[in-house]
């Protein structure tokens, strides 16, 4: 069982009605990457229907440098990295005071970057259990901290401790917590694709898989009796045992020309399909089956290069599925809607996004809205049907400072938090609060 450090703010329903109130709103945490439960799912009610601006302003604002690690919220307290590099090369763990955005606390070590593209800043976001902060730097080095006064648990340099060389674009392994394991994609040597450490010693409980890492998330998932990981790494789309590291079943995954697996693997509504999709190759519909050794192709889909695709070549922005339909960002900022069953394309919109390589969004669930973050700084509520993206409200949320090989404009690429009903984001000088909470009846 997955155990993030979590709060709930929900007005038991008796004293409600003793009271003569309607039941309090629910505000949750967002303890580690993608969420409470780690799948684009926002749980929050008592949020706004639509943006009362076009731009929307901070409760407050924070200075921080550079980075792609994206917040995460627990308690009182966000989380994040980033990196400076005067008087020396180092990177840090911060924490803020979800109230004011005051400092909290700041855990730093020394960390030169090397051979590393897109250089700015650590890549994955902090994951709070149990009162532990996990953090996963660009050049492997792991920290775990106590999450109220930042004071270090243990260390490890993983890339050292498992002979890893670090991929070209850098680490990127959100600290994966299960039970007393704190897992991560790092491929090591001899079998040590994955990794799982105690959580209060840093020790190596187990390693699993051969081959090398990418960059795509692990994800939590019940397969069959087994608390597991589904880990889409370099060489492989796999299921392993959380606790032991056994391998369940596996499948080999071949890539035409380099690993560009960034997207986390999309479990549909049954959790017996999953798929993958990818800048070179395009997208794929496995099914999982708890009783089979491995699991079945069901379609593959690639165009004939980046330019000419067919399903979705998608690059950072992970879709999501729902009703039998699958919703994601194409190769260049193409919207596109496919039929979960063929991924045949059922409808494409370009207005969400600019037509230029990399084109990045994120999206998060909140009942039967869509809530998108683009790398423009826009922030749009939509409901996404196979009849088209219906926007309900738009606004600018933030102003993007990340500038990248080969694209003229700045961004921002970094995921937000969404948590007691504000969103939280950051760009390579600044975190921000926003609330998003419905106004007062």
């Amino acid at each position: 069982m997955i155990r993030p450090y979590s709060s709930l703010s929900l007005l038991p329903l008796g004293l409600a009605l003793v009271c003569g109130l309607a039941p309090q709103a629910r505000a949750d945490d967002w303890p580690q990457w993608r969420g409470p439960t780690r799948d684009g799912q926002w749980r929050e009610s008592g949020i706004v229907d639509a943006f009362s601006s076009a731009v929307l302003r901070p409760t407050w604002v924070a200075p921080l440098g550079p980075g792609f690690s994206g917040p995460t919220v627990a308690g009182d307290q966000v989380f994040l990295m980033d990196r400076v590099t005067t008087p020396t090369q180092q990177e840090r763990v911060l924490s803020f005071d979800r109230h004011t955005g005051k400092a909290r606390w700041t855990h730093a070590y020394a960390c030169e970057y090397r051979d590393v593209d897109y250089a700015l800043g650590p890549r994955a976001a902090v994951t709070i259990a149990d009162g532990r902060a996990f953090s996963c730097g660009t050049m492997a080095h792991v920290r775990c901290l106590d999450a109220t006064d930042g004071r270090l648990i243990w260390a490890r340099n993983l890339a050292a401790d498992f002979k890893k060389a670090v991929n070209f674009w850098g680490m990127n392994s959100p600290p994966l917590v299960i039970g007393d394991r704190v897992i991560f994609q790092i491929g090591g040597e001899h079998g040590a694709c994955l990794v799982a450490l105690d959580v209060r010693t840093g020790r190596e409980v187990w390693r699993a898989l051969d081959g090398g890492a990418s960059y795509s998330p692990l994800r939590p998932i019940q397969f069959g009796k087994h608390e597991a990981v589904l880990a889409w790494t370099a060489q492989w789309l796999a299921v392993v045992d959380a606790k032991t590291g056994a391998e369940l079943w596996k499948q080999p995954y071949t890539f035409s020309r380099m690993a560009h697996n960034v997207a986390d693997p999309v479990l549909d509504d049954t959790g017996r399909r999953v798929l993958l999709t990818a800048f070179y190759d395009g997208s794929h519909l496995f099914a999982i089956d708890a009783a089979a050794e491995a699991a079945a192709l069901l379609w593959h889909r690639a165009g004939i290069n980046e330019r000419k695709t067919v399903a979705l070549h998608s690059m950072v922005t992970t879709p999501f599925i729902r009703a039998g339909h699958v919703y994601g960002v194409d190769s260049y900022g193409e919207t596109r809607c496919l039929d979960l069953a063929t991924g045949d394309r059922v409808w494409e919109d370009t207005t969400l996004l600019t037509g230029a390589r990399w084109a990045t969004a994120h999206f998060v669930q909140n009942g039967d809205r869509t809530w998108v973050t683009t790398e423009h700084g826009d922030i749009v509520i939509a409901r996404f049907t196979p009849r088209g993206a219906e926007v309900i409200s738009r606004a600018r949320f933030i102003t993007p400072d990340t500038h990248i090989n080969g694209r003229e404009e700045p961004l921002t690429w970094s995921h937000p938090a969404y948590a007691h009903r504000s969103l939280f984001a950051r760009t390579d000088s600044q975190l921000v609060c926003i609330s998003l909470a419905a106004p007062a009846p």
